[in-house]
């Protein structure tokens, strides 16, 4: 199984989009995305410096603009991307970027998000100085207690011994003079504590968009970084994005949940680096590739072609699905076939090792068939249940 990776800000460097610009097709694809931020990307991409594009209200935009140009550039024809790919996910604001290329939302949908969240959490990020900082190695425990015994918050756990710290630059100060045991605390050149509550006020500008927003069921099972769980309903996937600015990114369930997809190949997109490091650190087994520059294009059409495999959920009607969101046993609370359900309501749950996840139908309907028996167990993202929409 091939899964398409998007990474967060923090992952451009000055100039990476320019050997992209050879790729007939580019420049324009970026032009036009460059219209719908309202700022010139490709400029950005190509000749700003590592200050200008710094700017959260610049880096966010420039780095969902270069995943979605480049995404076109791993398939013979876009749609092969919802026939090969098993899933898809990003970190952080890299989960905008996978809405889109799962269909749940238009590229345009997604620019317009992006430039509202760059904004917002840039003046969110200007009311306190903040910032965060990577705690590498030490105790997972440990590392956890000493970032909160600071008063800063775990934003991102991210697997592989790294966890990022956030909060207000004393803070962080106060952290590097006494950081936990056997690790090392590393500025990152980030604008702000993103994922903590000082972001809450961008949530809140971002929930008002989301409300007059269109959205899609993913055409690609997508795997949440808020608990690593596979989401398919398109409203839930957009709930998501919003909540996320000021939820912890959870990485590390991420990378677990590829595990228990199956998962053997891992593509990651410009500007590409961050995530397959840390992939290779924790998958064994996986081929895994960053894909930097078109030069790495050969690589990446050979890994379609070998890890490529559907799940399954392209193939149908995706309004009449209900998936699983997690590896466990199934349990159903709606089981005669004939019985109406109503949209958002709780048809069945999932017992992991971690948790009790429900599976909620996105849309109201009868159930037409189950797909697995009760107590069966599921997969990620795999179809339990199938649905007839309801008249009217």
């Amino acid at each position: 199984m091939l899964v398409i990776v998007c990474p967060g800000q923090g992952s451009q460097t000055p100039g990476f989009l320019t050997p992209w610009l050879a790729i007939p097709g580019v420049r324009e694809r970026l032009g036009w995305l460059s219209a719908v931020a309202g700022m010139d990307l490709v400029k950005h991409g190509t000749e700003s410096d590592e200050e200008t594009i710094k700017d959260t209200a610049v880096a966010q935009p420039l780095i969902v603009a270069s995943g979605l140009v480049s995404l076109l550039a791993l398939f013979e024809h876009p749609a092969d991307g919802f026939r090969l790919v098993g899933a898809g996910a990003g970190h952080s604001v890299g989960e905008i970027t996978a809405a889109a290329a799962g269909g749940v939302i238009s590229a345009e949908q997604a620019m317009v998000f992006v430039r509202e969240r760059g904004r917002a959490m840039a003046q969110a990020s200007a009311v306190t100085p903040t910032g965060m900082s990577a705690v590498m190695g030490g105790d997972p425990d440990d590392v956890t207690a000493t970032i909160e015994r600071h008063g800063l918050t775990p934003a991102n756990i991210n697997g592989a011994g790294q966890v990022v710290a956030a909060g207000t630059m004393e803070q962080l100060a106060a952290l590097t003079a006494e950081p936990p045991a056997k690790a090392r605390v590393i500025p990152l050149k980030v604008a702000g504590a993103f994922h903590t509550e000082h972001m809450a006020p961008a949530v809140d500008v971002l929930s008002g968009y989301a409300k007059a927003m269109s959205t899609h069921d993913a055409r690609v099972p997508l795997v949440s970084n808020r608990d690593g769980a596979v989401v398919h309903s398109g409203r839930e996937v957009l709930g998501r994005l919003v909540s996320q600015v000021s939820n912890p990114v959870r990485w590390d369930l991420t990378m677990e949940t590829f595990k228990e997809l199956g998962v053997t190949g891992i593509i990651e997109i410009p500007p590409a680096g961050t995530l397959a490091g840390l992939a290779k650190r924790v998958l064994k087994d996986v081929e895994i590739l960053a894909l930097k520059s078109p030069d790495d294009l050969e690589q990446a059409h050979r890994m379609v072609k070998e890890h490529g495999k559907s799940s399954g959920v392209a193939q149908d009607p995706t309004w009449r699905l209900v998936i699983s969101p997690a590896k466990g046993m199934v349990s159903f609370t709606h089981s005669e076939v004939g019985t109406a359900v109503d949209a958002g309501s709780v048809v069945a749950t999932v017992g992991t090792l971690r948790d009790t996840y429900e599976v909620v139908a996105p849309h109201g309907g009868r159930v037409v068939e189950w797909l697995v028996e009760d107590g069966d167990p599921v997969s990620p993202g795999q179809p339990v249940l199938r649905l007839h929409p309801q008249e009217g």
